[in-house]
């Protein structure tokens, strides 16, 4: 399928209306949770992973699957736990009838991957997500194998049950986009979820936008120019996060261990892009930088033990710097 578009100022235009019946399919099914939702869908149109952080019945999964169902996208669940090996997500050779190693894709071959409880999984299989998220690819037995594009990890994790897991290493949280916690719905938003899944309604979801037009969107992305006063002050607030640097605040300097490093910076000039493109602007400005700091600076951040005897959070931290 061909996507053809007679400016990038059109294209932008359908950009919008499609972002706009995304979010009123997906509103037929998750209540509340904007901003979790816009999160997901700029990650996914900036050709980024998303790491969904929020307590059991969230809708975190279900959410994942939504989305997935309004993109037309191949979707997987895989549920990590302790004795998940590498191949059990990747793939297998196997000997068939005729005698011949054959290799037999594992789940990881979709579009949409939803890696539930990300961290419960030991790092030999962690290393082998990484590798997909990373490289767009798989090995198995010495062989590299593509997988088909657009590839997003919707990953999943429990921030209050901490027993039998692995934390995940910063290697490999400096390779998802966004964190994006997920709070309790407000009293009116849960009666209408409790009211929703208590009957028999069952929301019939359209498809909206296909694979073909999502790796459009996302090389349209790239192309949005960025003023030189906003890419400045994108890469000035990584770099403000480094503490023993010369740019670093008095605060990043007493509270933090280690900063963002230039990933954070390329995620902040390309979320702003996208970010700004969803809402019908043809250049990023300092605001779209400042809406997507918090969720990828987060995870990028690593607080020292003076941080947490004094009750100072990342988030303050982040939101001071910004």
């Amino acid at each position: 399928m061909s996507i053809q578009y007679s400016s990038d100022v059109e294209a932008v235009q359908d950009l919008v209306s499609k972002y706009k019946k995304l979010r009123a399919e997906i509103g037929k099914v998750i209540i509340g949770q904007d901003e979790v939702v816009r999160d997901v869908l700029i990650s996914i149109f900036s050709r980024g992973h998303c790491l969904l952080v929020g307590v059991p019945g969230l809708a975190k999964t279900l959410l994942v699957n939504t989305i997935a169902q309004t993109l037309g996208l191949t979707y997987n669940r895989i549920q990590f736990t302790p004795d998940l090996m590498p191949s059990d997500i990747i793939g297998t050779e196997i000997l068939d009838e005729s005698r011949q190693f054959r290799f037999i894709k594992g789940p990881l071959f979709a579009n949409i991957i939803l890696a539930d409880e990300i961290n419960r999984t030991p790092p030999k299989t962690q290393s082998a997500l990484l590798e997909a998220m990373q490289e767009y690819a798989v090995t198995a037995a010495g062989k590299r194998y593509e997988l088909d594009l657009p590839f997003f990890v919707l990953a999943t994790q429990n921030p209050i049950e901490q027993e039998g897991t692995y934390p995940l290493p910063e290697a490999q949280l400096d390779r998802f986009m966004f964190n994006v916690f997920l709070t309790y719905p407000q009293f009116d938003q849960e009666v209408l979820v409790v009211k929703n899944t208590t009957s028999d309604y069952k929301p019939k979801l359209e498809k909206v936008i296909s694979a073909a037009e999502i790796l459009y969107f996302q090389d349209l992305i790239r192309r949005i120019p960025i003023p030189d006063n906003v890419l400045q002050y994108a890469v000035n607030l990584a770099s403000k996060t480094r503490p023993a640097t010369a740019a670093a605040t008095k605060d990043v300097n007493s509270y933090l261990s280690w900063g963002a490093g230039p990933r954070a910076s390329q995620y902040l000039v390309v979320g702003a892009k996208c970010h700004a493109a969803l809402h019908g602007k043809f250049s990023p400005d300092i605001e779209d930088v400042k809406t997507v700091a918090m969720p990828i600076l987060r995870h990028r951040l690593v607080r020292n033990y003076r941080a947490e005897a004094d009750g100072i959070s990342i988030e303050k931290i982040v939101n001071d710097l910004v």
